[in-house]
């Protein structure tokens, strides 16, 4: 149980036209594909807690008010094979209820399967954090796990 969570469970990407988002209890993932040869001079990229604008070659790829807010100083970017852009993003509420529907306030949301796929594995993500003996990265949930799920915090140990 070396890896992490996310390694061992997989990602639940939510498609788009410039390519994917996923999201982790703690961080938001954008994949952007860009034209093969890109380099890294070629890329404005703008961080902001709840903003963020990308560019390539002075062609807007991105740009708009995030769903929710990030930490500024932890968001970062990578050009990967000259062919792909990865941002992360650093979530400030980082409870199993703070599913992002969509990746930017009215724009490239997560259809209800996708989403109700993503709250599923912040939900184990969320159970295996409390049980660090427990390897919750291929179990199945079903029942009341929209907000983060049940919370046993309360009950005797």
């Amino acid at each position: 149980m070396s890896a992490p969570f996310e390694e061992r469970s997989g990602v639940v990407p939510c498609g788009t036209p410039w390519g994917r988002w996923y999201q982790t209890l703690e961080e938001v993932f954008i994949e952007v594909r860009v034209p093969p040869g890109t380099r890294a001079k070629d890329v404005r990229c703008s961080l902001q807690s709840r903003h963020i604008a990308l560019s390539v070659g002075g062609q807007e790829l991105l740009q708009g008010k995030l769903f929710d807010s990030t930490i500024t100083d932890e968001g970062t970017w990578t050009l990967e094979d000259r062919k792909l852009i990865r941002i992360v993003l650093m979530k400030t509420n980082r409870d199993a209820g703070n599913c992002w529907t969509s990746l930017l306030e009215n724009e490239y949301a997560a259809d209800p399967w996708v989403q109700d796929q993503m709250q599923r594995k912040l939900t184990l993500e969320r159970f295996q954090r409390e049980n660090p003996g427990f390897d919750f990265s291929g179990a199945e949930i079903s029942g009341n796990y929209s907000k983060g799920g049940p919370d046993f915090s309360s009950l005797e140990k």
